[in-house]
């Protein structure tokens, strides 16, 4: 494979990944990003076991390893205190020989931006959406305008109806831990200097006029079970981000076109309720890299696609079904206790 060129639309996880895994294959890469630099926004997130894997594949396993904080022990509970389940990533090493790791979005998105050549990235840059390389890559996100022409507007998001907060606050918690009540939920897991990832999910109707997003938490989870109410109280207000939930509906038909593929959130924009939106565009990115190394020419490139199409258009869209579902359900207005009881019979199961 000589001379290919990839023009990798948006910079986020998805897209550097990509990146790093094209320019690894032997393309010419180049991404473009609207931002003005690299995000630096401070959320956790959680990478299984095959995640990474799939980063060992690209070299970048160990370093992100050391970066994050392995998932520690943790509790379902309801919001009176009671234990719904428990939680055991020493399960997870038995079976498949690692547990997952919690690491800061900023240290992923520095890692695979440092494994890129200088110059890769343009920052500030809005991109064509038509193909002006051999392949064109939408990683533009959520509202990708990638997807809405090779697609059509007729995919889009649809409300949830529900809104979450995300905090890294400044302070240790030993434990993971989520905690469910009736139109609510909150959890909360460590990350590397004694910090924590805390998030709430609530009805978007709760947003307060006033925008005071730190009291509307504190409202709804002042007397919730600790480390709940403390954990708030220490998070920096100002810190707060607020991202009312979407789903990409109806699931896209496919991923490709002759010369164009989408990954990530541009793909198949999901709730965050299985922790799988930056596990998926990462196993996107490296798939699509693997089906596109060795390629010679358009008839090659449009073959490779479609294999790339074949490989996780279900799969994602089966997490992205999944991670709704369960956000429905652990949010429950309705029905809490025949769920409770059909999550402890579960977790007795899997015992």
């Amino acid at each position: 494979m000589v001379g290919m060129d990839a023009h990798v639309v948006g910079g986020g996880i998805g897209g550097l990944a990509t990146a790093v895994g094209l320019t690894q294959a032997g393309w010419r890469v180049r991404v473009s990003e609207r931002a003005p630099a690299l995000s630096s926004d401070g959320t956790g997130l959680l990478l299984w076991p095959d995640v990474l894997r799939a980063l060992d594949a690209l070299g970048l396993g160990e370093r992100l390893r050391r970066l994050a904080v392995p998932q520690p022990p943790g509790t379902l509970r309801r919001d009176d205190g009671r234990v719904l389940a428990r939680v055991d990533p020493e399960r997870v090493r038995r079976r498949v020989g690692d547990v997952p790791h919690v690491v800061a979005r900023p240290d992923l998105l520095s890692v695979l931006f440092e494994a890129l050549p200088e110059a890769t990235v343009r920052f500030g840059v809005t991109a064509p959406v038509e193909p002006d390389a051999d392949v064109l890559v939408g990683a533009d996100g959520a509202r990708s305008a990638v997807r809405r022409r090779l697609l059509g507007v007729r995919y889009g998001l649809r409300e949830t109806g529900t809104t979450a907060w995300r905090v890294v606050v400044d302070a240790p918690t030993s434990t993971a831990g989520e905690v469910w009540g009736r139109d609510a939920k909150v959890g909360y897991t460590p990350l590397r200097g004694g910090r924590t990832y805390f998030y709430a999910v609530l009805p978007t109707r709760e947003r307060r006029p006033d925008g005071d997003d730190h009291a509307v938490l504190l409202d709804w989870f002042g007397r919730w079970p600790e480390p709940v109410p403390s954990l708030l109280r220490q998070a920096d207000p100002a810190r707060l981000l607020r991202h009312p939930l979407h789903r990409l509906a109806p699931r896209l038909p496919r991923y490709v076109g002759a010369r164009t593929a989408l990954v990530g959130d541009a793909a198949h924009t999901m709730t965050p309720d299985l922790g799988q939106g930056a596990c998926q565009a990462l196993l996107d990115a490296v798939t699509l890299a693997r089906c596109l190394t060795g390629v010679s020419g358009s008839e090659d490139v449009a073959a490779a696609l479609r294999d790339y199409d074949r490989a996780r258009r279900r799969p994602s869209q089966r997490i992205a079904a999944a991670a709704l579902w369960t956000g429905r359900i652990s949010t429950a207005r309705h029905g809490a206790g025949v769920r409770d009881v059909l999550v402890r019979a579960a977790a007795a199961l899997a015992g």
